[in-house]
């Protein structure tokens, strides 16, 4: 994998570049969609990728582990033929699912033992069985297994998780230089710092992190409930320590308003379930602000989703039919929410893009953080 740096504003640390992987070449700043189970909920492959413009999405090792099993992707081909999408595909190593299953799950040295959500059987993954599993699925980009912290969480249980997790990245990175590529393209593995919301940790994880010298950098343990600006915080000074040529990641943000202030400190990469999970249930992201579909308030409105157009969608669909859609619990309603939802989070990062292109991001992004923010 390969990153070019094409632009960096003079307003901010905001940058433009291009990471490149056998699948292809991922313009950034990039919002990668969230496909968990191997598909992105509520859209066809050719609509997400010709109408959205989704340069790579994302599949999670915990999901597809259980379901439909490594056997099975293996046997596929991973899961570019699985799923039959050929674009770059990034694979989450199942930490913050593992995370997520507190009252399934023992956390060792060794690594973790849990129950799965859907029967029960008891499952362990450690650093060199994540590496191996996600290898057979076969992301481009394969992360690190980590431990996400909860917030709050004292200096003591974040420092101890801190330290497991940098134990765990050594023996990731071992057992990945140890181990080929299953299906004759490059895969790489980003790291990720952690630390949850004290400096000192934020600061000593990223410089470890920075040390393992790989091509690209995971920021994690965000987005889980603390404030906002405290996020930002965090960003800021991690994306001051990480290397300057390689891409950042931040996993799990967020709200379009974290993207753009993110994208600001120097962020590359993000991917969010807010998108399609919100779109599902009636909430739709525009230029304009925050629309809940549902109200009656759009009932008698025959004007587009957004007036910006970003996607084919709001050219063809008015707020009037769409909430029709929505209230009739019609399947329809939520398949054109979730594309303009993901058509507007990609249109966004294209848009910064641009601003970044001509020196005028920090402006617009103080412009468009409280037009986005509002609710409609």
């Amino acid at each position: 994998m390969q990153f070019t740096i094409h632009h960096k504003d003079s307003g901010s640390k905001a940058r433009t570049g291009t990471v490149t992987t056998d699948h292809g070449q991922i313009k950034t700043p990039v919002f990668m969609p969230v496909g968990t189970a191997g598909t992105v909920k509520a859209i066809h492959n050719k609509d997400l990728s010709e109408q959205v413009n989704a340069r790579i999405i994302l599949g999670n090792t915990y999901h597809l582990y259980l379901r439909p099993g490594t056997e099975i992707l293996r046997k596929a081909g991973g899961l570019h033929k699985f799923n039959s999408w050929n674009k770059p595909i990034l694979t989450d190593s199942g930490g913050y699912q593992v995370y997520s299953l507190a009252h399934r799950r023992k956390l060792r040295e060794e690594g973790v033992v849990f129950q799965s959500h859907i029967d029960g059987s008891r499952h362990t993954f450690s650093p060199e069985i994540v590496m191996d599993i996600q290898r057979i699925i076969g992301g481009d980009i394969i992360m690190a297994f980590d431990e996400c912290t909860p917030y709050p969480c004292d200096l003591d249980y974040a420092e101890n998780s801190m330290h497991l997790t940098h134990r765990w990245l050594k023996r990731c990175c071992e057992h990945f230089d140890n181990t080929p590529d299953l299906y004759g393209y490059s895969q790489t593995l980003f790291p990720i710092v952690q630390g949850s919301t004290y400096p000192e940790l934020r600061k000593q994880s990223a410089e470890f992190v920075a040390s393992c010298n790989r091509e690209g950098n995971a920021i994690g343990g965000l987005s889980v409930g603390e404030p906002a600006e405290m996020m930002y915080e965090m960003t800021e000074l991690v994306c001051g320590i990480l290397p300057q040529d390689k891409p950042r990641y931040l996993m799990g943000v967020g709200t379009p308003a974290n993207i753009l202030e993110s994208i600001a400190l120097g962020v590359d990469m993000f991917d969010c379930v807010m998108p399609t999970r919100n779109a599902r249930n009636g909430m739709l992201f525009t230029s304009e602000g925050i629309i809940n579909m549902r109200n009656r308030k759009w009932i008698d409105d025959f004007s587009p989703i957004d007036p910006d157009n970003h996607t084919f969608v709001d050219t063809m669909y008015n707020k009037a039919y769409l909430r029709h859609l929505y209230t009739s619990n019609e399947m329809l309603g939520p398949m054109i929410g979730t594309m303009h939802n993901l058509g507007f989070y990609l249109w966004l990062v294209d848009e910064a893009a641009k601003h970044i292109e001509n020196n005028t991001f920090a402006d617009w992004k103080n412009q468009m953080v409280p037009r986005v923010s509002r609710r409609l």
